[in-house]
């Protein structure tokens, strides 16, 4: 018996909505496979002590014996599943804030426009009794049975009760959860990461919210072809009226396989041409998240209690024999140069660095592959050692670099094997309160592993801004001369952004 079927009478803004939205969200979904794949592991607290995950998505296993890095736990993803694939957390990262962008763009026009025209009433709940209703269509489907016609307005309740969540609630979620794990945000606003339980609660629930989209894009497609195919292929692709389903499936398969076509263009430009995918993505994400972020400053304030066992390592230690005869004597004949364009050159020991007045502060790190930890930090504030070395009007970077090569930091980049580790940041960075030299982390003189005898804490930036093993900082006008000019040894080799507050 055939089936007659309330028209859905989509006007042309919800089909064209709907289709950009298919596009970025597979965008979002396969970028996002690629950020998780830096740290194939899932926390409800932020210490992250391995042994705590509640999802492991690697077979690797942490050695207690020996010194693994975070680094050594990140798994390469396929480009059929990530964007763009392998071993590319920096560019995979850029194509999910690119995304985001024209994403929440698109679902802006979508939810004004759907108040606008009143569309609205025939998505959103007006009665309590659309749950019993949803309940009693499931149960139909369940039966592989069709709902009567005279349940879809134009959707069935099950439909409009899904359909409802997703829009206005399950998006969301994923933006606010998204926004908690910014360290800038999270630095600013401390309580605000708290109301989703911490970082990595924020980073867990993003993730089950990214499963969440996945499986209503299957049912919701699955739904699309069981439940009268043609008539929805018709209404989705030339509306109401039209009974040329010849024509709509055609233009139908052409736009699918348009999107289809750009995810293996994305994934296929991206590994071979990564400099370019990260300056033209960064045109556009830079600007935005440095207006939106850099000028936060940190206001953290965690309790003793708040320090976590458990702090992941990033990178191994410089293998030089200058920086182990350093180590072995203790730290005594380092020193610090700070040069550059300022009045006043300094040579600074460690001794000379501890006679300046000391600032403590117990603060959340934020790793770029995605775990977290919390430690108490010593040292003295960067400012402090600006107002000695007089920096001159011209300069506007502070270049921070390390003991550290590029084959430990980075084993990967062969090209940059023996390049320095070096990172740029701004003069206003470099003034936040809480922007220190640490040479103590929990109270005691810093541990080899986390960057003695000096690193830099810039607290709302990601980890690999905050340079370990410090040799000397640069005052310059410009960075576009040091190293591939990009900004930093992970923006060099890594195609990290220039900006790291998100």
């Amino acid at each position: 018996m055939h089936i007659v079927f309330a028209s859905l009478a989509f006007p042309i803004w919800i089909r064209l909505t709907h289709y950009i939205n298919l596009l970025f969200i597979g965008l979002l979904i396969r970028s996002g496979l690629q950020i998780a794949g830096a740290h194939p592991r899932l926390y409800w607290n932020d210490g992250c002590n391995p042994d705590s995950a509640w999802l492991t998505l690697t077979k690797k296993k942490v050695p207690k014996d020996t010194l693994y890095t975070s680094m050594d736990d990140e798994i390469a993803v396929s480009p059929l599943l990530a964007l763009p694939g392998e071993d590319n957390l920096g560019l995979g990262r850029h194509w999910h804030f690119f995304s985001v962008i024209f994403w929440i763009l698109n679902g802006v026009v979508y939810v004004v426009l759907l108040f606008a025209t009143g569309e609205w009433a025939r998505l959103i709940p007006t009665s309590w009794s659309i749950i019993p209703q949803a309940w009693h269509t499931l149960l139909i489907y369940l039966s592989f049975h069709i709902p009567p016609a005279s349940d879809f307005h134009p959707f069935d309740p099950l439909q409009q009760l899904a359909y409802a969540g997703v829009v206005f609630l399950l998006a969301p979620f994923m933006l606010l959860t998204g926004a908690a794990m910014s360290p800038a945000i999270e630095a600013r606003f401390p309580w605000y990461v708290k109301l989703f339980g911490g970082k990595q609660a924020a980073r867990s629930l993003h993730f089950l919210s990214l499963i969440a989209f996945v499986l209503f894009i299957i049912v919701h497609t699955a739904l699309v072809l069981i439940v009268h195919f043609q008539d929805n292929i018709r209404n989705i692709v030339l509306g109401a009226g039209s009974s040329n389903f010849g024509l709509a499936a055609a233009i139908a398969v052409i736009a699918l396989l348009i999107v289809a076509a750009i995810y293996v263009w994305t994934s296929w430009y991206s590994l071979r041409h990564r400099r370019q995918t990260q300056h033209a993505l960064g045109f556009l994400v830079d600007p935005l998240r440095m207006l939106l972020l850099h000028k936060e400053t940190s206001k953290q304030h965690y309790e003793l209690s708040d320090i976590t066992s458990y702090f992941w390592v990033n990178g191994y230690p410089p293998a030089t024999e200058e920086f182990k005869q350093l180590a072995e004597h203790n730290f005594v004949d380092w020193r610090l140069n700070v040069c550059g364009l300022v009045v006043s050159p300094l040579c600074l020991s460690l001794d000379d660095l501890r006679s300046q007045p000391k600032q403590t502060q117990i603060t959340k790190h934020n790793c770029i592959q995605g775990w977290s930890g919390v430690a108490e930090w010593g040292g003295v504030p960067l400012r402090e050692i600006l107002k000695f070395c007089g920096p001159l009007p011209e300069a506007k970077y502070l270049v921070f670099t390390s003991y550290q090569h590029g084959k430990r930091s980075y084993p990967k980049a062969e090209e940059a094997r023996e390049q320095p580790f070096y990172e740029v940041i701004d003069m206003e960075l470099a003034k936040h309160p809480q922007t220190i030299l640490a040479y103590e982390m929990n109270g005691k003189p810093l541990p080899l592993e986390h960057g003695a005898p000096l690193r830099l804490r810039v607290e709302t930036q990601l980890g690999y801004k905050m340079v370990k093993y410090l040799r000397s900082i640069e005052l310059v006008a410009e960075y576009n001369h040091i190293g591939e000019g990009q900004g930093g040894f992970r923006e060099d080799y890594q195609f990290y952004g220039t900006s790291a507050e998100i």
